[in-house]
C-alpha cells in the first residue's frame, strides 16, 4: 500500500513535471485533481492506459494556458493507485481527499469505480468515471458523479439490435449464442444484458460461461464451445483473457460465424490486432470509438503512438474525460467542489472527438453518448456502423 508520503512525493513529481512559471508575475494557485486509476495488478495495462490519456489532457490544458477563468492556473495531477481492487482505490480517495484535490478522474474498471464513487462522495468530491461501464455506477443518485461515456446497458442494446440488422441483411444465418464473461461487475452485468435481450430477436442462448479474472487456460472452455458449437461467440472481457479466449480458439480451430464482441477488451485493440492478427481478423465488437472522421482523432493517434503506446479506448476516453473536467472547471471559475459539480451538471462540452455531440447529464449520465460498431478488417480497425461514421462495409458471416 502507498503510503501517505509516498504518495504526495509521486504527486509532487508529476506536478513540477506539468509546471509553466509565469513571467514577470506570481504563479496562480494550482487546481489539484486526483488522477486513480489500477497501474498495478490484473488491470495495470488499462489502468496505465487511462493515466497516460488523463495526463496528455493536463499536458495539452496546460500548454493551452491553463484554467483562464482562475488567472491560468495550471492543473496539477496528484497520482493514485487503484492495485485492480476497490478497496484499494477508495484508500486512494481518502489520501486524495486529505491532499486538497478538487475533483478526480478515474478509475478504469467498473467494481473500482463503484467504490471510488461512493468514497468521493462522503466529501461531495466531483468524480468524473472514464470508463466503467457497469450502470450502478450512475444508478445510486450520487450527486457527485459524472460518466461521459455510454454503460453496458446502453451497450447491450446497440449491439443486440445491430447483430439483428447484419444477421437479417445477410439471411440469418445466426441463431444460436454462447455467451463468455469475466466474473466481476462488468462482465457479469453485460452477459446478464444479453441474454435478456437476445432471445426478443430470435436467438437461443445456449451457455452462458463466467471465468475468472485472471484465467491463464480457456482451454477447457474451447473445448465446451466445440460441443455447444454455437453460430455467435460473444466474449465479455478484460484484455489479457480476451486475447487469451481468442488465441485458444483459433489454435483448437474454433471458428464461429461471428465473433461479436460487446465492451470486449481486446476486440477492438490495436495492441491485440498488431500481436495477434489472424486470431483478431474479422472480430466485430460494439465498444467506445473515437469519431474516425474528426482529423483531431487522429492526431492524438500519432502523438499516442510516438509515444510508443497503443491507441486504446483507455487512453482516448480517459483524455476526454479530463478534458471535460477541464472544461467544467473552467466555467465553475472556482476550485470549489459544489461549484465545479454544479458546471458538470450544466456542462454542454462539445471540444471532444467522440461522436456524442454536446454533453448531457441526466443523473450523472451523459445522454448523448453512443457505442460505435467497429471490425478488424485486413489488420486494421475500422467502424462498420452506423452509416454516418462507416469506414468499410461489414463482413457477415464470417463462415457461411
Amino acid at each position: 500500500m502507498t503510503s501517505r508520503r509516498q504518495f504526495m512525493g509521486q504527486s509532487a513529481a508529476a506536478a513540477s513535471a506539468l509546471a509553466f512559471p509565469l513571467v514577470g508575475g506570481a504563479q496562480p494557485k494550482t487546481v489539484k485533481v486526483g488522477v486513480l486509476h489500477p497501474v498495478t495488478g490484473a488491470l495495470a495495462y488499462s489502468g496505465q492506459q487511462c493515466r497516460e490519456g488523463v495526463m496528455m489532457a493536463i499536458e495539452d490544458v496546460n500548454k493551452a494556458g491553463g484554467i483562464k477563468s482562475l488567472g491560468g492556473a495550471k492543473i496539477e495531477a496528484l497520482l493514485g493507485d487503484a492495485q485492480s481492487t476497490p478497496q484499494a482505490g477508495a484508500a486512494e480517495v481518502e489520501k486524495m481527499n486529505e491532499a486538497g484535490v478538487s475533483a478526480i478522474v478515474g478509475a478504469f474498471a467498473s467494481a473500482i469505480c463503484l467504490a471510488t464513487t461512493q468514497a468521493a462522495a462522503k466529501y461531495n468530491l466531483p468524480h468524473v468515471v472514464d470508463v466503467g461501464v457497469a450502470d450502478q455506477i450512475v444508478e445510486r443518485g450520487l450527486k457527485n458523479t459524472f460518466r461521459f461515456g455510454p454503460g453496458y446497458k446502453k451497450c447491450a442494446e446497440v449491439a443486440v439490435a445491430n447483430l439483428h440488422v447484419l444477421n437479417t441483411s445477410a439471411g440469418k444465418p445466426a441463431r444460436t449464442v454462447m455467451i463468455i464473461h469475466e466474473e466481476s461487475l462488468f462482465g457479469t452485468g453485460t452477459a446478464n444484458l444479453l441474454a435478456r435481450e437476445l432471445p426478443g430477436y430470435g436467438y437461443e442462448v445456449k451457455e452462458i460461461v463466467k471465468h475468472a479474472n485472471p484465467t491463464r487456460d480457456f482451454n477447457n472452455i474451447v473445448l465446451r464451445m466445440k460441443q455447444v458449437n454455437p453460430d455467435i461467440v460473444i466474449p465479455a472481457n478484460y484484455y489479457n483473457e480476451y486475447a487469451l479466449l481468442v488465441r485458444t480458439m483459433q489454435q483448437q480451430k474454433v471458428t464461429p460465424k461471428a465473433i461479436y464482441s460487446v465492451l470486449g477488451g481486446a476486440a477492438s485493440s490495436y495492441k491485440f490486432v498488431k500481436e495477434f492478427p489472424e486470431a483478431a481478423n474479422g472480430i466485430i465488437d460494439c465498444n467506445h470509438w473515437f469519431n474516425p472522421r474528426d482529423k483531431r482523432s487522429l492526431e492524438l493517434k500519432k502523438r499516442v503512438e510516438a509515444k510508443g503506446l497503443f491507441f486504446s479506448y483507455e487512453v482516448f476516453m480517459a483524455y476526454t474525460a479530463m478534458r471535460l473536467l477541464a472544461d467544467a472547471i473552467e466555467r465553475a471559475k472556482s476550485t470549489d467542489r459544489a461549484a465545479i459539480i454544479d458546471a458538470l451538471n450544466k456542462s454542454t462540452f462539445s471540444d471532444h472527438i467522440m461522436p456524442y455531440g454536446a454533453t448531457q447529464f441526466v443523473n450523472g449520465q451523459n445522454m448523448g453518448a453512443q457505442p460505435l460498431m467497429t471490425q478488424v478488417v485486413k489488420g486494421d480497425i475500422k467502424v462498420i456502423i452506423p452509416r454516418d461514421y462507416r469506414e468499410v462495409e461489414p463482413i457477415f458471416p464470417l463462415k457461411a
